[in-house]
């Protein structure tokens, strides 16, 4: 179940951005590797790392990874981070050029807020992206 709602994430994002800039698009599966605290905890790094030095493409990549690696672990928690996080890499872009495609950012944050185990700072960031969001999108 976790690999189909991760497969349904990736083809809309995909879908979404089919005519996107590079730093839009998902990374593709043969780049994922075993599911592991390890794996997890480097890709959090990364995606952290990447987001300091403003390379909100790669940390939107890494939270991706990020939640994948939560996901396999079975931590519903740290997926709806993941989740968070990667959309507000959306957000950041969006800031820096308004011509960013919000909508999968929106389904990011529609898929977190829909998890139970999400912490409520988690659920605090996941209504102020939302809101963000909604500024933008009417729809």
């Amino acid at each position: 179940k976790a690999a189909l709602s991760r497969l349904a994430l990736l083809f809309a994002v995909l879908a979404a951005a089919a005519s996107a800039p590079a730093w839009e698009k998902a990374p593709q599966a043969a780049d994922q590797g075993a599911i592991s605290f390890d794996n997890w905890l480097a890709a959090k790094t990364k995606a952290e790392d990447y987001d300091k030095a403003g390379k909100y493409v790669e940390a939107l990549q890494c939270y991706l990874e990020y939640t994948r690696q939560a996901q396999g672990l079975g931590r519903p928690d740290l997926v709806a981070w993941g989740k968070n996080n990667a959309a507000f890499m959306i957000i950041k872009r969006h800031k820096l050029d308004a011509t960013v495609n919000l909508v999968p950012a929106r389904k990011l944050l529609e898929e977190a807020m829909a998890i139970g185990a999400a912490s409520e700072d988690c659920k605090k960031c996941l209504e102020l992206n939302m809101e963000y969001i909604k500024l933008f999108l009417k729809d």
